[in-house]
């Protein structure tokens, strides 16, 4: 298939370049040759390269500045997908687009699946549910993929962070009143190749199996990096004072995914220690 990928220099859309293009014709752009919050852009880029398949992997994802930047947050994940839906129904181009369970409020308190009614805490969950809205309002053809707790080689992400604070820091405070489900960005581009050859369509969750508070994550990662003599000590969310309010609990029910391909996902743990090999951090399995 001709594949475009846009933010094919983020942490998904570079491993999804290399996941796809082993079997695809795949193309990237970001955000140096496309501004998907321009209508003019999107079409003509989608009319320029012709593809079968739009994979829009741009997003605004601090979760926090975009309580005081919604403009621009409103503008690339809600605005951006309209545009890549409209340009796409035009030429019949399937569009893959990812959301997050920060469009859920948590309160449920056990795994969401699909058709849960959204009820997002903070302005970036409300950007991304609205995405959702105008991608189902203009496309015809869409994959709709939700995913959580994303970490991946490339960008700025959890792991990297709680590894760059263990080489400054004795004694890291992380939140444990948190629970969702760590996903490996290299698993996540695999299972997006899946559904798309699989001619898939509609709603899917897709995140790494299991689940753990970012305390329960931080300490693994910690243990996985050989950096085990690092004291990690839980707090609550309420003492970090934080712009943006977060989801106590969002884990997603991948049942759905599963069904429709016969596969399931590597639980959190093992995804974090081959994660951790392919960078080089991996020390100790035990």
């Amino acid at each position: 298939m001709k594949i475009l990928i846009l933010g094919h220099r983020g942490m998904l859309g570079s491993d999804l370049m290399l996941r796809l293009g082993a079997s695809h014709e795949v193309t990237g752009k970001d955000v140096d040759e496309i501004d998907i919050a321009s209508e003019d852009d999107c079409r003509r880029l989608i009319a320029q390269y012709s593809p079968e398949v739009v994979i829009n992997a741009a997003a605004y994802t601090d979760v926090d500045r975009c309580e005081s930047d919604r403009e621009r947050c409103m503008a690339v994940n809600a605005l951006g997908v309209k545009n890549i839906a409209l340009a796409s129904r035009e030429k019949g181009v399937k569009v893959v687009h990812f959301s997050t369970d920060y469009v859920f409020d948590g309160r449920k308190g056990a795994p969401y699946v699909e058709t849960d009614q959204p009820a997002p805490l903070n302005v970036y969950g409300a950007s991304k549910l609205e995405g959702e809205r105008l991608l189902q309002a203009f496309s015809q053809n869409y994959l709709l993929i939700r995913t959580a707790w994303l970490y991946g080689l490339h960008g700025k992400n959890f792991v990297t962070t709680i590894l760059e604070k263990a080489s400054a820091l004795k004694t890291l405070d992380v939140v444990d009143d948190q629970i969702g489900a760590p996903t490996c960005s290299w698993d996540l581009a695999a299972a997006v190749g899946l559904l798309i050859e699989g001619g898939h369509a509609g709603v899917f969750h897709v995140t790494n199996r299991g689940r753990c508070s970012w305390y329960e994550f931080a300490v693994r990662i910690l243990q996985y990096a050989g950096k085990g003599d690092i004291t990690v000590r839980p707090i609550r969310s309420d003492a970090l004072s934080r712009p943006a309010a977060r989801p106590a609990w969002s884990v997603l029910s991948c049942r759905k995914f599963s069904e429709a391909t016969g596969r399931t996902m590597k639980f959190w743990h093992l995804a974090l220690q081959d994660y951790l090999e392919r960078a080089g951090q991996l020390k100790t399995a035990s």
